[in-house]
């Protein structure tokens, strides 16, 4: 039998063999050196690219330089997986010409390669020029000149021991075991992105993103029954390895391992209605999937339709401050800066410093997610409201090979006035079920009839919760569920989830967004039974 020690001191020799990368500057300095984010020659090769850009005829252009490292560990009971480990570096331009877009890119850096690469998004704009029905605009951009930004990790995940990672994953899930869990998995992820922007309106910026995602799921098991327990008070977080020792996982498997034995004798929900009182970490994916994407302009414009399809919330000038989407205490805003979230950024990919948004607004839709191209779609609508017409910064590629376009921001529902808890929700509802954790579920094409499981039901009688249950889904229509939504929680209550790879586009592309809110809850919503013996 292999042993830990033996696992991890050969897949570290092939780790180490199987990232090492060609040297992109070997043609530029003559000695062979990894490329670390802020090298000044990063800066010659983006003026190399702007400049051949501009002069092939470019009106506008952007270069990304990006060296992206990525790390995945796996573990089973006592057992390690596997491990991926991956680093890709290279650049990639965007040229706008004559109102069409053209994008090209290269993992060969050199300075004749910049220009050639730079040349070829010309062409192919020129190109792409002949099939378009109407020329792209960009709003107004400001130069933010040199700056940087660097997501608030205290240690950075990648210079953290694999043996110290996987010594942690497998203690865990021998507490897990111990603690009548029959199977177990746990997995630490982690990303680390050095990008560099610059583009023809003269910024330069460069950035550090650094990512966190530590799991786990139990699985209990008893005459033929099976359930399971994820980990889903720790969620991703834009932040280093502390957060995975913060998270405790070792600390806290004991407990995951005993509510899925508890769900084994839990009783099976009675289909009908219920007042539903949903806790921070399952709610963030119903905002994910029923605000989160249908308010993505592309989608609402019908340019966008991969991945569960357009938006319900469309034409704009049907709903902008018409639809209601909820009460009149429920704001969503949508934003890049909380701290520590998972879409936090100084800038976006088109040099743009997001903004804090209302999407919903005293109950009321207010705003689409914008690029700098979509927001001169909506300038009616910020005309008549007396406000500037600028890209709200969600514009995004997941790498340098990608070309960007609108990403979600963080979108969160925020607290309420009342300093209210899950407690004071529970203590509040007479006939409920109190729903933790985020399970399966399945949303229509317009982002409109959908259904949501969890990872552990309580139900509550009289306002305590008496006992477990199992097999709960509830059905929602978008505007029906918001609408029912009667109490809210407070800021002490407001918690940061989120997910590491949110898909979208054709090709598709990973973005990580996080999605805060306190708990919630919604008055007589549909609960069916999804147990297997029914």
């Amino acid at each position: 039998m292999t042993t830990r020690r033996d696992f991890v001191k050969t897949l570290s020799a092939i780790t180490v063999g199987g990232t090492l990368i060609g040297d992109p500057f070997a043609n530029l300095v003559g000695q062979p050196r990894k490329p670390r984010v802020g090298d000044p020659l990063f800066r010659e090769l983006a003026m190399v690219a702007l400049d051949a850009a501009r002069g092939a005829g470019a009106q506008y252009a952007d270069v990304r330089i990006s060296n992206r490292q990525s790390q995945g560990i796996s573990t089973r009971e006592r057992r390690v997986q596997g491990l991926q480990s991956s680093e890709t570096f290279g650049f990639g331009v965007r040229a706008l010409v004559d109102g069409a877009w053209g994008f090209a890119a290269s993992s060969r850096l050199t300075r004749d390669e910049v220009a050639t690469v730079s040349r070829a998004a010309v062409s192919q704009a020129r190109a792409n020029k002949a099939a378009q029905l109407r020329p792209h605009q960009l709003a107004p951009a400001t130069s933010v000149g040199d700056v940087e930004w660097s997501s608030p990790a205290r240690i950075d995940p990648f210079t953290v021991s694999i043996d110290d990672k996987v010594g942690l994953l497998l203690a865990a899930n021998e507490e897990a075991l111990k603690a009548g869990g029959r199977f177990v998995t746990s997995n630490m992820q982690f990303v680390k992105d050095e990008k560099t922007l610059a583009t023809t309106d003269g910024s330069f910026i460069v950035q550090t993103f650094i990512r966190s995602q530590p799991s786990m799921t139990v699985t209990a098991v008893k005459d033929g029954d099976f359930q399971t327990r994820d980990s889903t008070e720790i969620q991703p977080m834009g932040r280093g390895y502390e957060h995975v020792l913060d998270g405790k996982l070792v600390e806290t498997a004991p407990m995951w391992a005993s509510e899925a034995v508890q769900k084994l004798s839990a009783k099976p929900v009675e289909v009908g209605r219920y007042d539903l009182v949903l806790h921070p970490s399952h709610l963030m994916l119903t905002i994910h999937e029923s605000i989160g994407h249908p308010t993505e302009l592309d989608r609402a414009m019908g340019y966008e339709a991969n991945f569960a399809g357009t938006s319900f919330i469309a034409p704009p000038a049907d709903f902008l401050g018409k639809f209601r989407y909820g009460p009149d205490f429920m704001n969503v805003q949508g934003d890049r800066s909380q701290e520590g979230s998972l879409a936090q950024c100084g800038w976006d990919d088109e040099g743009v410093k997001p903004d804090d948004f209302l999407i919903v607004k005293n109950g009321i839709f207010n705003d689409y997610q914008t690029t700098r191209e979509q927001a001169l779609w909506l300038d009616w609508w910020y005309k008549r409201n007396g406000e500037p017409t600028r890209s709200h910064g969600c514009s995004f590629a997941e790498s340098w090979s990608d070309v960007q376009f609108q990403r979600m921001p963080n979108v969160s529902l925020m607290p309420g006035e009342q300093d209210l808890t899950w407690d004071d929700l529970v203590a509040a509802t007479d006939r409920g079920i109190g729903i933790k954790g985020r399970g399966s579920f399945s949303i229509d094409q317009q982002r409109y009839n959908a259904q949501f499981g969890g990872q552990v039901f309580y139900e509550i009688r009289g306002g305590k919760i008496v006992g477990m249950l199992k097999d709960v889904a509830y059905q929602m229509r978008t505007p029906e569920f918001w609408n029912a939504m009667d109490m809210i929680g407070g800021k002490r209550d407001y918690q940061l989830g989120g997910t590491f790879n949110d898909g979208k586009g054709q090709p598709s592309q990973s973005n990580a967004v996080s999605h805060g809110c306190p708990t919630t809850r919604h008055k007589q919503i549909n609960v069916i039974n999804t147990g297997r013996s029914q």
